[in-house]
């Protein structure tokens, strides 16, 4: 296993000698030089503007609960006390709704002392509620990664709403590399607005850029969808499938508002149209944990070139997967249950978000992962 030391040997890439996030091209040379490690080479994909989507390995164990390693230890240190049962992903295999599964990654890391880590679902997973989080030995936290880490990377995988099939290689989660920190603030953030116009409209700054939820109704009174909660299995492999009908029923609102029952899956969508320009990425996070007992968001990575005209957008809007918690739960239209953080990109990426990289979600509206068929 890597030492969780720097390597001094080894010269930082040449873009990393620049705060703010790492973009593709140096990806591709962490990879190169050993700072990435990988079981197999990438595939051409899978490298995107900000961040590079980790594989599933060959093998899951089942486990009774989830949990962290904590400081000292391994991940390998504490799976006898939670693992149940293991599962031989090869010929593929059914994670099963309602349970936690732990897979190791195609990837691991031999980080330098001066770059961190953070990662999120992908957003195809996070609109199927298919709750996914990364690992690390010593983690004391999902999703982030101590600068100068060393040593392998584990998939949490929890399906919530819906079973899945699958498979080794599959991507599920992606992590995005940062030297130093780069995050705007507020006036910085103001200033990009000014110059770039970030949303398509009055930009609210607050902590970031706040952003809405549009329970406006279009086709029909349709706003969003809410999770079935009895449904046949998906098969990830599947792309434009599976009749959504079958697995979603619509939601309409009534005066602009819906009450979100406690436990279910929706999908909604901003009312702002979103736009990341070349020099940045953006993440959303929650907005205030005051404004609601609900969370917003499962899929946080905003790519430098999202909702860009140059990049075959006109403003994006940002799909929401929401869950309610507690109680019963009035949402509005035009209720900020949201803001996206913006960062500078050490550099920019050579290709942007919907360039040629076969984007499925560029100048988006309220829409379902792409394993449904379109309406």
């Amino acid at each position: 296993m890597s030492s969780n030391l720097a390597s001094p040997t080894k010269p930082l890439p040449a873009v990393a000698r620049h705060l703010g996030v790492i973009p593709s091209q140096g990806i591709a040379h962490m990879i190169a030089d050993g700072r990435i490690t990988v079981s197999a080479p990438p595939a051409p994909d899978q490298i995107q503007p900000a961040s590079l989507d980790l594989r599933l390995g060959a093998t899951a164990w089942r486990v009774r609960a989830s949990f962290l390693p904590g400081p000292g230890a391994t991940l390998a240190d504490r799976l006898d006390d939670f693992a149940m049962h293991r599962i031989d992903l090869g010929p593929g295999a059914v994670l099963e709704k309602g349970c936690v599964y732990l897979v190791p990654l195609a990837e691991g890391l031999d980080l330098p002392d001066d770059i961190s880590a953070v990662a999120n679902a992908k957003s195809s997973t996070g609109r199927l509620d298919l709750f996914t989080r990364l690992i690390t030995d010593r983690a004391t936290e999902f999703d982030r990664i101590e600068p100068g880490y060393g040593g392998p990377l584990y998939a949490e995988i929890s399906p919530r709403s819906f079973s899945v099939l699958v498979r080794p290689g599959m991507r599920l989660n992606q992590i995005r590399f940062r030297h130093g920190t780069a995050v705007l603030d507020d006036d910085a953030l103001r200033a990009l607005d000014a110059r770039e116009g970030l949303v398509d409209g009055a930009a609210h700054v607050a902590g970031g850029l706040a952003f809405s939820v549009d329970l406006r109704p279009r086709d029909g009174g349709l706003v969003g969808y809410r999770a079935k909660p009895h449904t046949g299995l998906i098969d990830l492999d599947r792309i434009g499938h599976y009749d959504p009908t079958e697995y979603w029923e619509p939601v309409f609102a009534r005066d602009g508002r819906i009450i979100l029952d406690p436990g279910a899956f929706y999908i909604l969508v901003s009312r702002e149209s979103v736009h990341v320009p070349p020099d940045y990425a953006a993440e959303m996070a929650p907005y205030l944990a005051m404004v609601g007992e609900f969370r917003v968001h499962y899929a946080g990575f905003f790519d430098p070139g999202f909702g860009h005209a140059q990049a075959g957008g006109s403003g994006s809007r940002g799909v929401l997967e929401v869950r309610c918690h507690e109680a019963p739960f009035a949402l509005d239209h035009g209720q900020i249950v949201g803001r996206l953080v913006y960062e500078r990109m050490a550099e920019r990426p050579e290709v942007l978000y919907g360039q040629g990289l076969g984007s499925n979600y560029q100048g988006q509206e309220l829409r379902l992962a792409k394993h449904f068929r379109l309406p």
